[in-house]
């Protein structure tokens, strides 16, 4: 849930000028860098089951194309904004520069809830967002992929879409689509077990052994699933997963000191992530208030869930037991949070770095639908082991190396890469 009063977008701005200051980025630079370059606002009209014609708000926001096609998912939420999306697109563009594909930074989004629309609304919904915006997506000018609260099924009627109003094939339009018609094999756990990769290298580094260590998880969507999977299988504990229940318009916080099961609790997940409460708690898990996953006497915190999820409100309430916080979500943890966490000493690792495997697979799925040639999961997820660790020990040497804290030195890395980009270019 986004509180009240806060702001993404300059959430975003206010990370970027912090490293801007120490680049010593010049006026043009920073002004190029600190807006998307583009953005587009449309109203999407759609027949609902009743009848009626309801009007829904959709975005576009391209953030920086200097080193690719813009890169970025699509949103449907009852609460989102153009700021929102505005945040989305910049961490985008320095997600995929500090992963090092050739992508930049964009971002979608649609004000509504899915869970109040059919299929067939939802269907109408994606077509019609489609034929808003078909004339500035595209294969090499900006390549959507699903997010929050959109999966396969949207990206693929939004292809189809795409297609019968351009005439032909062209299946790298989007990205995060079903196997069947030209989806990567291993999209779907990308994101989180690109986040574990990390997790694993960054705890050898701190002397930590994973096969011993304990967590507690935001969020029980895509992301969250398959990290506590390969957490899990490196031996990992998961005490606690807090996720949202649609139903009663709160969060709830599922704990067992024995550890999870994940395999169970999937099997009692709807697909938005919410878990079933009764169920739960007939399969012996402790249902608690939603925030008490912060406090849990853990050695990792995964923020999964959406942004603004640790503030200077509440973390002081994290257990003095936690040494490394791994951001899944998008802008978990506020600037001000940052610096309190910097004084306690907890690692934290930044999640344009660590959630980066999944804009990486989808590079991998335009890859193959470019080529026509389709990878193994096996050859996909080895991949992409190699490209988040890379990017992982870049980071952490470099780091050490300057003194800074690894956001600082995953931003300096990524901004210096764009504006590179943009000066071979002649923008700036």
């Amino acid at each position: 849930m986004v509180q009240k009063g806060f702001n993404a977008f300059k959430m975003a701005q206010e990370q970027f000028e912090k490293v801007a200051e120490k680049l010593e980025l010049d006026k043009a630079t920073r002004d190029l860098l600190s807006v998307p370059m583009r953005e587009y606002h449309f109203l999407i009209p759609v027949k609902m089951d009743d009848g009626k014609i309801k009007i829904f708000k959709g975005f576009r926001i391209q953030h920086n194309d200097a080193r690719g096609p813009c890169k970025g998912g699509i949103r449907f939420h009852p609460q989102e904004t153009a700021d929102t999306v505005r945040a989305l697109s910049m961490w985008m563009t320095w997600k995929c520069a500090v992963a090092d594909i050739p992508l930049g930074g964009g971002k979608g989004g649609v004000i509504c809830d899915p869970h109040d629309l059919s299929e067939r609304e939802q269907e109408s919904l994606c077509r019609g967002w489609v034929r808003q915006i078909a004339r500035d997506i595209g294969p090499v000018r900006d390549v959507p992929a699903p997010d929050v609260m959109t999966n396969n099924q949207h990206m693929l009627w939004m292809m189809d879409e795409y297609q019968t109003i351009i005439g032909g094939q062209y299946p790298g339009v989007i990205t995060g689509k079903p196997i069947a018609l030209g989806g990567s094999l291993g999209r779907s756990e990308a994101t989180g077990y690109g986040l574990v990769y990390v997790l694993r290298e960054a705890l050898k580094e701190m002397n930590i052994d994973i096969s011993k260590s304990t967590a507690a998880v935001e969020g029980f969507g895509n992301v969250s699933r398959y990290a506590i999977e390969l957490f899990i299988q490196y031996g990992g504990k998961v005490l606690s997963v807090s996720c949202w229940d649609q139903k009663e318009s709160c969060a709830y916080s599922y704990y067992k000191e024995k550890g999870i099961n994940n395999d169970e609790l999937v099997k009692i997940t709807d697909r938005f992530g919410t878990i079933d409460k009764k169920k739960a708690e007939s399969l012996g898990y402790e249902c608690r208030p939603g925030k008490d996953w912060l406090t849990d006497k853990v050695d990792i915190l995964m923020p999964n869930a959406l942004e603004n999820s640790i503030t200077k409100d509440n973390v002081e309430d994290i257990n003095d037991s936690v040494k490394l916080i791994i951001c899944g979500a998008n802008g978990p943890i506020t600037p001000e949070a940052d610096d309190v966490l910097e004084k306690r000493n907890i690692i934290v690792i930044p999640d344009f770095l660590a959630n980066a495997g999944g804009v990486v697979c989808s590079y991998f799925e335009q890859v193959q639908n470019n080529q026509n040639y389709y990878w193994s999961k096996d050859e996909v997820l080895g991949k992409l082991d190699d490209k988040m660790t890379n990017a992982f020990y870049k980071v952490w040497e470099f780091a050490n190396r300057k003194k800074l804290r690894l956001r600082d030195a995953a931003y300096m890395i990524a901004i210096s890469r764009v504006v590179e980009a943009c000066k071979l270019r002649g923008w700036i």
